[in-house]
């Protein structure tokens, strides 16, 4: 009994496939053949009125993705900076840098008491 009902589904799965591929395939050609329609309807109504027919082209330059790729990243537009005169020097203990400032809501603490860091 289980073999005839592994069959059974079988053969439902290959026709439900099977099903499933024949709708893609007929969507496929209805879109074709609407556009196609779509487009001799174009050429039929230029001919009876006299206008020419603008070619539907896709405007694609294949230089303008290279541009934009290299207008993004700076490419071939890097600059030699000169080597500082000087090192740069660490922040010293208790500046107050763009790195080193309080964090906001700090003045509303108190039970904590401030200490100095540990150097290294």
């Amino acid at each position: 009994m289980e073999e005839v009902v592994n069959r059974v589904l079988a053969w439902v799965l290959r026709a439900v496939v099977l099903l499933a591929g024949l709708v893609v395939f007929l969507s496929l050609v209805t879109a074709a053949l609407l556009l196609g329609a779509f487009w001799g309807l174009r050429m039929l109504w230029a001919r009876l009125t006299g206008r020419p027919v603008a070619p539907w082209v896709m405007g694609v330059d294949p230089r303008a993705a290279w541009r934009a790729t290299t207008a993004r990243s700076g490419w071939g537009q890097r600059r030699a900076e000169p080597p500082p005169s000087e090192p740069p020097t660490p922040p010293q203990t208790g500046a107050a840098g763009p790195l080193m400032r309080p964090l906001p809501g700090t003045e509303e603490v108190t039970d904590v008491q401030p200490r100095a860091p540990r150097g290294d």
